[in-house]
């Protein structure tokens, strides 16, 4: 797998390897970068330049087939989390949700999505992937935190002036980091990275060849329950229909 001032006002300082888009506010990251995802090629890095979310999406070409290449959604995770800790107070932990959500201190702030080429089969190699994402940064025009304690913002969170542009740079780069750890020891640190951003949970889980996350009910004991990656990625799990947006 290959990635080859304000919000408003100030450009992303991207490693050299990412070719920056920026949209006005109203554009969206995903739907663009898909739309162009053909032409523009690896590392294309798509911003929707919002002030109350980091909204952004970044191309890949993958090398294997769509059922190995879309378990490019852990390491977009595992990129994002890290990216988020990156700037989080030391008492807000990152969690994940399966397969896509992220938490500060359980409070969910958003999550990633994955997008290919319409009619690929899984035992095609996708002539693109796009891993996209939405934080919210600031919540506006909502009640009380404690009247939606498990929906929230950053600013919310105690992190400091939020800021979209460099969580997305601290991005970019933790997921050149996750790609090359990928190329270098396999697929299995990725799942084992992401398996600890799942909590108690992820001791008792691992994550099959094709992406699906097989559950123990106990430690030791026989696989009791699998969920499917596939159908799981087609409809984004942290993504409110009515907006468009992270759930709050």
């Amino acid at each position: 797998m290959s990635v080859g001032a304000s919000v408003i006002d100030r450009a992303i300082d991207l490693p050299p390897l990412y070719s920056l888009v920026a949209l006005r506010e109203a554009g969206d990251a995903f739907a663009h970068a898909c739309s162009i995802a053909g032409e523009d090629g690896a590392g294309t890095l798509v911003w929707a330049r919002r002030y109350d979310l980091a909204e952004f999406a970044v191309v890949l070409e993958p090398e294997e087939p769509f059922a190995h290449a879309r378990l490019a959604i852990y390491a977009g995770m595992n990129a994002l989390a890290d990216a988020l800790a990156t700037h989080a107070p030391p008492s807000r932990p990152i969690t994940l949700d399966w397969p896509d959500a992220v938490r500060v201190d359980g409070v969910l702030v958003g999550g990633g999505r994955l997008g290919w080429p319409p009619g690929t089969r899984d035992d095609e190699t996708p002539e693109w992937l796009v891993f996209g994402a939405m934080i919210r940064t600031v919540a506006v025009r909502t009640g009380e935190p404690g009247l939606r304690p498990l929906f929230g913002g950053l600013d919310e969170l105690g992190f400091e002036d939020p800021d979209a542009g460099e969580i997305i740079a601290s991005f970019s780069r933790h997921l050149m980091t996750a790609f090359d750890e990928w190329s270098d020891g396999g697929f299995e640190p990725i799942a084992r990275h992401w398996l600890n951003r799942l909590g108690p949970i992820g001791q008792e889980a691992r994550i099959a060849d094709n992406g699906d996350l097989l559950r123990s009910q106990k430690p030791g004991q026989e696989t009791s329950e699998r969920q499917n990656l596939a159908e799981a990625i087609a409809s984004p799990s942290w993504l409110d229909p009515a907006t468009g947006t992270p759930w709050l």
